[in-house]
């Protein structure tokens, strides 16, 4: 018969002993300052904590409409309580049950804090990555060696937890350059938690497990439970912050995008144009603006439908998309009013990219006898300076005169 286990890498040995585990101060003259953590008040507190995370996380969760990094670390926060919880009822017998079961749970906790990172990251869920470390040690377990030994579940025990700490990590570092928001917190969390069971590995040999119910036994256990409680409450925040971030990210893209075309909205011309502006007054470089307006469009509209009016738009949109520097602004700032921002373009340049413009306009195919035809008005900042205003004001002067002129040609502010 294999001999009955008497302890666990992650929990307690029975709260009869821990109730008892106090810090005595050595005699001496003079004050004495300690500090006594006392376990079962910290593992409960712990436990209450994991359980109302993991179910504000699911309320985020479930308001987010399945943003599903929340889901994963609610689902992380709350299988970890109940890993503790079970962990912790040693001594009552049901010892076995609980080193099996409860470190069962704390592994597969582990594994679904790893998903988040993952999920968050961009990369689906891998469950058997997920259910991995919880499948290894039931296995283990069928081992009565394994299951006898202290020593040996502590090290394994630190070794996954290190394990899915590392790739966690690795997943928010894998992607830090090409993510728009900050993954500095979680990781740094991540990177302390795993720094703090590879020193675990290296010094806690699970040998004095009858001392760490006792004085600085009682000690040592819990700033592990004081660690797992100060690790779950900053992983959670930081990926609660991670992800509102990145939605309140999205929420301005998609409220500075025009939805028709997918370029830059009116809102969003004025804003970029207006520091663009000044980072070109500041170099002494010269800006032009081109206002472009689709000739007959309300025609368009009436003779061939709204769809090909939208079709128009939409054509006109990808063109100037495509036909602009990386550099320059560009967004549909009307009806069938669209606007170009050219930083660094002199009147002469500015004049030759309104007129490449125009020219690929008037070749666009959107129906067999339907023609697209544009008017653009230029304004340097040579004659109207680096305000956007007086830019738009002027280069919708020269707008009229290309109408008046005609249409489908390029006029220029005489100012």
């Amino acid at each position: 018969m294999a001999p009955r286990p008497n302890g666990s890498g992650m929990a307690s040995e029975g709260w009869r002993h821990a109730i008892g585990a106090r810090k005595v101060s050595p005699p001496g003259p003079g004050p004495s300052l300690s500090m006594t953590l006392h376990l079962p008040t910290l593992l409960l507190t712990v436990v209450y904590v994991l359980i109302l995370l993991g179910l504000l996380m699911l309320h985020a969760w479930w308001r987010s409409e399945g943003e599903s990094t929340l889901g994963y670390m609610a689902g992380t926060l709350l299988v970890a309580a109940a890993g503790m919880l079970l962990g912790s009822l040693r001594g009552i017998g049901i010892d076995t049950l609980s080193i099996v079961l409860g470190n069962m749970l704390l592994q597969l906790s582990g594994g679904l804090g790893w998903t988040t990172s993952r999920v968050f990251a961009g990369r689906p869920a891998w469950w058997p990555g997920i259910m991995g470390g919880a499948l290894l040690w039931g296995l283990l377990c069928l081992w009565p060696t394994f299951l006898a030994s202290l020593p040996l579940r502590v090290a394994i025990a630190n070794l996954l937890v290190i394990l899915y700490s590392a790739l966690g990590a690795w997943e928010l570092w894998r992607v830090r350059a090409s993510l728009t928001v900050s993954v500095a917190p979680a990781l740094g969390m991540l990177v302390l938690h795993g720094t703090f069971y590879c020193l675990r590995l290296s010094f806690d040999r699970g040998a004095s497990i009858g001392l760490r119910w006792s004085e600085s036994g009682a000690d040592f256990m819990a700033w592990m439970v004081l660690e797992a409680f100060l690790f779950a409450n900053g992983i959670a925040f930081a990926t609660l912050a991670m992800v509102r971030e990145r939605a309140e990210q999205r929420y301005r893209a998609v409220a500075y995008r025009d939805p028709l075309t997918d370029i830059g909205n009116r809102r969003a011309f004025t804003s970029g144009g207006e520091v663009l502006l000044a980072r070109c007054a500041a170099e002494g470089r010269p800006a032009a603006l081109l206002l472009c307006d689709l000739d007959h469009f309300k025609r368009l509209n009436d003779t061939h439908g709204h769809a090909m009016g939208d079709a128009a738009l939409v054509a006109f949109g990808r063109l100037l998309a495509l036909g602009v520097r990386q550099q320059d602004i560009c967004g549909r700032i009307g009806g069938e009013e669209f606007a170009c921002l050219l930083p660094g373009a002199d009147r002469t340049v500015s004049l030759q990219v309104a007129e490449r413009i125009r020219q690929a306009c008037s070749e666009l195919s959107l129906e067999p006898g339907v023609r697209v035809s544009v008017s653009i008005g230029v304004a340097s900042s040579e004659q109207a300076g680096y305000d956007l205003s007086r830019l738009l004001a002027l280069s919708d002067q020269a707008l009229y005169r290309a109408k008046a002129n005609g249409r489908d040609r390029v006029e220029c502010s005489a100012d």
